[in-house]
C-alpha cells in the first residue's frame, strides 16, 4: 500500500519524537487513539457499523442477496469484500475503479474474517445451485491512517449486526422480523508501524507517510489468523513476536468495544 498523504508535520519532527517514545498529542507507543463505534447508521442495509480511530472515519454496510455457489463450494455462501477510499477522505484519493491501496484494505480485512470463520458459509446453503451472497462494503469517509483496523472493526460490527432477508419463492424479502445472520466469533486486527528504529501501533496519517514499515496481524484471542506486511522495511523475529504478543493483549479491549457498541 503506498503512501500519497501531503503530512501536516515533518519526518525529522516525527522522527525524534519516535525515538524518544513519544508520539504527537502524546499517546505512547503502544496506545491507539480513541475509537468510536456506532451499529446498524444504513436504514436499508441488512447490517452496518461506522468506526472511527482518531480522526479516521469507516463506514461498513452488509448487503445479502441469492446467488450462485463457487464451483468448488458448491455447499456454501459466499463472502465478498471491497472497500471504496472517497475522495471526500482524502486529496489523495479519486472516483473510478478500485485503486491498488483499496483493493489491499479489502484484501486484508478479508483475510482475517475469513480466516477466523466468522461467516458460517454453509448456513448461507439454500439449496441446489442457490446460496446467500453476503457483501461487505467498506468506505472510508475521512483518513487520517490505519483504515486495516478501523475497517475490521466496521466489517465486524456490521455482520454480528446482519438480519438475514426472507426468500418467498424467487423473491427476496428484507422487510419484517427477520433472523440475524450465523457468525462465529469476533476478529480483530492490529497494525504496527515501524520508524526511527521503533514499532508503534495505530500509526496515524503522519507517521503512515514515514514509516518504513508496516504489519497487520488479525486473531479472534484464541488464534493467529492472519497477517501482512506492507513496504521494504523489515521487523526483526523479536519484534514481530512483541507485535503478535501485543495484538492479542490489544484483542480483549477492541472485543469489549465492539460487544458494547453491538448491545446498544
Amino acid at each position: 500500500m503506498s503512501y500519497m498523504y501531503i503530512p501536516s508535520a515533518t519526518k525529522e519532527f516525527i522522527f525524534d519524537l519516535i525515538a524518544s517514545n513519544k508520539r504527537e498529542f502524546g499517546r505512547a507507543l503502544n496506545e491507539y487513539r480513541d475509537i468510536k463505534i456506532e451499529k446498524n447508521v444504513i436504514e436499508h442495509a441488512e447490517g452496518s457499523a461506522q468506526v472511527t480511530i482518531g480522526n479516521t472515519k469507516v463506514l461498513a454496510g452488509v448487503k445479502i442477496t441469492v446467488g450462485e455457489p463457487m464451483h468448488d463450494k458448491p455447499n456454501e455462501g459466499n463472502l465478498m469484500t471491497s472497500a471504496e477510499l472517497l475522495p471526500m477522505a482524502s486529496s489523495d484519493y479519486e472516483m473510478g475503479p478500485p485503486s491498488p491501496n483499496a483493493i489491499e484494505v479489502a484484501r486484508v480485512i478479508d483475510r482475517g474474517i475469513r480466516a477466523a470463520g466468522i461467516i458460517d458459509t454453509a448456513a448461507l446453503f439454500i439449496e441446489e445451485g442457490k446460496v446467500w451472497d453476503v457483501f461487505v462494503d467498506i468506505y472510508v469517509l475521512n483518513y487520517d491512517g490505519n483504515l486495516f483496523d478501523a475497517g475490521t472493526i466496521a466489517a465486524t460490527v456490521a455482520l454480528l449486526s446482519a438480519r438475514m432477508p426472507k426468500l418467498e419463492g424467487e423473491k427476496v424479502i428484507s422487510e419484517g422480523i427477520k433472523d440475524k445472520l450465523k457468525t462465529n466469533g469476533i476478529i480483530t486486527s492490529c497494525t504496527f508501524a515501524k520508524a526511527a528504529g521503533k514499532v508503534f501501533i495505530d500509526p496515524d496519517a503522519n507517521e503512515e507517510t514515514f514509516m518504513d514499515a508496516r504489519i497487520t496481524i488479525a486473531n479472534d484471542g484464541k488464534e493467529l489468523r492472519a497477517m501482512q506486511k506492507g513496504l521494504r522495511g523489515s521487523f526483526t523475529l523479536q519484534e514481530l513476536n512483541d507485535a503478535v504478543s501485543m495484538s492479542f493483549e490489544k484483542h480483549n479491549g477492541l472485543k469489549a468495544l465492539m460487544e458494547k457498541a453491538l448491545g446498544e
